[in-house]
């Protein structure tokens, strides 16, 4: 029996669920669509289990794009595109 905890995660598997329906898409939105099932998520949770299913092979960075625009952290915001590793 492999000891530590299990790499199942229910967020994740809700977040590869938003992304099939999807197609692709940045964090913002899988977060935006996550909220609406389950208001209780916090954005840093979305982002942890997006990065942690990189790791583990489940999802993929399709593209990052850098967006000029005039947001309150400065002029240009990035943007990382995920969907699922097929």
């Amino acid at each position: 029996m492999a000891r530590g905890r299990p790499c199942r995660s229910e967020v994740r598997d809700r977040i590869f669920q938003i992304l099939a329906r999807l197609q692709k898409a940045y964090g913002y939105e899988v977060f935006k669509e996550y909220k609406k099932e389950f208001p209780k998520a916090t954005m840093r949770i979305i982002y942890y289990h997006l990065n942690k299913g990189v790791d583990l092979g489940i999802f993929k960075i399709d593209e990052i794009k850098i967006e000029k625009g005039n947001y309150s952290w400065g002029n240009e915001a990035k943007k990382i595109y995920y969907s699922i590793k097929t």
